[in-house]
């Protein structure tokens, strides 16, 4: 089926190596935990009834322009390690993201990530397409190597002293 408009929708895959156990890694994954050992993560939570990540927990980040980009969890599956979110940044894009945790063994997890976005104007749709894979590839071996770092050290790691 064609679409009805000029917009494209374009997926990026990437899987990550984690060195702990899938149930260490999990926890980890949400907007409270993520300010433990990612740098420069900010969030600003707007509904969860727990205060930690959970199915229809909505938050914000910052983003260019004093516009927020809204995040909404529609999955949260602890027992099968996976969540998905929404995230839209007005006039830009949507994202839906999804991740999915493997064991690979007792100390590695494998976590497979899946975003698709799609543009909401032509410039979105230009950067979708000609540079957003460079973007991806470099942003999910930060998050590898930060998330990483945190599992071994118990610290963040600063983006300055890499």
């Amino acid at each position: 089926m064609t679409p009805t408009t000029s917009t494209i929708q374009k997926s990026f895959t990437y899987t990550q190596t984690n060195h702990a156990s899938i149930d260490k890694v999990f926890p980890l994954l949400c907007p409270v935990r993520e300010k433990d050992w990612l740098d420069d993560w900010e969030y600003r939570m707007i509904y969860s009834q727990s205060g930690l990540i959970e199915e229809n927990c909505v938050f914000a980040t910052p983003n260019e322009k004093e516009l927020e980009t809204i995040w909404h969890v529609t999955i949260y599956d602890k027992e099968n390690h996976r969540i998905e979110f929404v995230r839209v940044t007005p006039g830009e894009n949507v994202v839906r993201i999804n991740i999915r945790l493997e064991a690979a063994s007792e100390n590695q997890t494998l976590v497979h990530i899946t975003y698709l976005y799609t543009g909401l104007n032509q410039k979105q749709n230009h950067y979708i397409k000609n540079q957003l894979a460079n973007h991806f590839n470099s942003s999910m071996l930060w998050w590898e190597t930060a998330i990483n770092y945190y599992l071994k050290n118990g610290e963040m790691l600063r983006k300055d002293t890499v």
